[in-house]
This record gives structure tokens, C-alpha cells and sequence, in this order.
């Protein structure tokens, strides 16, 4: 099954996350925020599928390039 790795587009500190593991999204869904120079940034999900992996939580700092989920479609 083909996966799509979402990652941070942007540093800053991720707000909420919007997604499980497990979960479905549909492709423009939000699938989390990430606060970067005071704006709360939403990060989209690229395609639809079923979320595999979860690789951040509310509060962490993140890095650009950093994986934020992996999604099976």
C-alpha cells in the first residue's frame, strides 16, 4: 500500500493535533496546527487515506522537515 509522509512545512510548536492512528482523513482535511511567529499555521492532509502513524502530540516543538504523520492510501 502506498504511503504519503506528512512533514512540517514550517518550525514552530504544534497546537493540536486533529488525527489518530487509524483514523481516516480526505484529502484539504486539517491534520494538525502548528503555531509558527504567532499564527496558528493548519497543516492539511495531502490525500486521503487511513492514518498509519502519529508522530507528534499537543506542545512539541517541531522542526521543519520533521514527520508529522504517515498516511496509507
Amino acid at each position: 500500500m502506498p504511503q504519503e509522509t506528512v512533514t512540517a512545512p514550517i518550525p514552530g510548536k504544534v497546537m493540536r493535533v486533529n488525527v489518530s492512528a487509524g483514523g481516516q482523513v480526505k484529502e484539504g482535511d486539517s491534520i494538525c496546527e502548528i503555531e509558527s511567529m504567532k499564527m496558528e499555521n493548519p497543516i492539511l492532509a495531502p490525500v486521503s487515506g487511513s492514518v498509519s502513524e502519529v508522530s507528534i502530540a499537543a506542545d512539541q516543538v517541531v522542526k521543519t522537515g520533521d514527520t508529522l504523520v504517515v498516511i496509507d492510501y
